[in-house]
């Protein structure tokens, strides 16, 4: 029988990781609702909920914040390899080299019982933001930043970023969008790893799928998009037109509509309120304003609510973020989902192979090459 293109309401398999209710707008990480832990918590805590099915006490949440802090560092060869390809590779695709490579120098690479996935766990969460950190800093012809044991998660990358120490409540703010976008359900690039992971590859190889899922405008690079659109239109009296015309030609617009959610996606409404304090933190409202208008006529004229990557865009940027940065910093975020998931599918593991509909010709004769057209 026939379905939907692109596994469309078909149930590929069981999580106990999160929940997306497309109906309701809603989304939960081990039965935690989205915006209790946008509110209170930490990377750190919602990452050990995802691994460990619980929120760590104290004593459990120091122990997450030194392994992540002991694993961030990398491999000098890492490191000259980002700074060979720093001048041609985009961010995307120096992040998807130097995580295959960092499998060449982890002791448990070839082994998946359950402490050593843990292991590779925390380092390939702790290395991807130190990857992107020192990437953008090479291209740029500085060295890299190396990380602070005493810094969190959200901070440390800031800090290996620009060199400075985020105040409180930039790292909040950060923290914050890492938590948003930590899982989501089966995902392209969250099935993807999944896929990997059930043939019994390695967790690296598995990570390393993900991020080339990731990388797709279709995925994690609409927010890059976004902004693009935002620096296309580049001022709010000029979004009506600009909208009008996109929707005349029937091209997307960037940042709206969701496979799963027929209503707002849950997120948004965080990054929302953060580019907007951004903004007026920074003195510039214009990317805020842009966006919500934007936001107002789609709704009107499509009938479309903005996802996660919409306010993003505008967020990252009030941050002074490269654009290109915005899609490696989704795979900062989800790369602890990634490796969860990858763990759950290797705790009862089935190969996941579905079946094809065929559509091509049947029992065509055999023809010599002599009399072939």
């Amino acid at each position: 029988m026939s379905g939907k293109g692109g596994l469309e309401g078909i149930v590929a398999g069981k999580t106990a990781l999160s929940m997306v209710d497309g109906q309701q707008g809603r989304l939960t990480l081990r039965g935690y609702d989205i915006h209790d832990l946008a509110t209170n918590a930490s990377f750190e805590e919602v990452t050990h909920l995802l691994w460990h099915g619980h929120l760590p006490n104290s004593r459990e949440l120091g122990d997450i914040r030194e392994k992540l802090a002991k694993e961030r560092p990398l491999a000098t060869d890492i490191v000259a390899t980002l700074k060979m390809i720093s001048g041609r590779s985009p961010p995307m695709e120096a992040l998807r080299t130097a995580v295959s490579m960092a499998a060449s120098y982890d002791p448990d690479v070839e082994r998946n019982d359950p402490a050593a996935n843990m292991r590779k766990a925390h380092r390939i969460t702790a290395k991807t933001s130190t990857i992107i950190a020192a990437y953008h800093r090479l291209r740029e012809g500085h060295d890299p930043i190396a990380p602070k044991a005493d810094l969190d998660h959200a901070s440390n990358f800031l800090y290996m970023l620009t060199g400075k120490e985020p105040d409180g409540e930039i790292s909040r703010d950060f923290d914050v969008a890492l938590v948003l976008h930590v899982d989501h359900g089966f995902n392209a690039s969250t099935f993807t790893a999944r896929c990997i992971a059930s043939t019994l590859s390695d967790m690296h190889s598995a990570v390393t799928g993900a991020i080339g899922s990731l990388k797709g405008p279709l995925h994690g690079g609409a927010n890059e998009a976004v902004m693009h659109m935002l620096e296309d239109i580049g001022s709010a009296d000029r979004v009506e037109k600009y909208i009008m015309e996109k929707l005349a030609n029937k091209e997307k617009i960037p940042g709206f509509g969701h496979r799963i959610y027929k209503v707002l996606d849950p997120r948004a409404p965080h990054l929302k309120s953060m580019s907007e304090r951004l903004g007026k933190r920074g003195g510039n409202l214009k990317w805020y304003e842009m966006s919500t208008a934007i936001q107002q006529k789609v709704k009107a004229l499509k009938g479309l609510d903005a996802n996660v990557d919409f306010y993003s865009a505008s967020t990252y940027h009030s941050m002074n973020i490269a654009t290109d940065l915005f899609t490696p910093i989704f795979a900062v975020s989800r790369v602890s989902g990634w490796t969860a998931h990858i763990m759950e599918q290797m705790s009862e593991n089935r190969l996941i192979r579905p079946d094809a509909e065929y559509t091509g010709q049947d029992r065509m004769p055999w023809v010599p090459i002599d009399k072939r057209a």
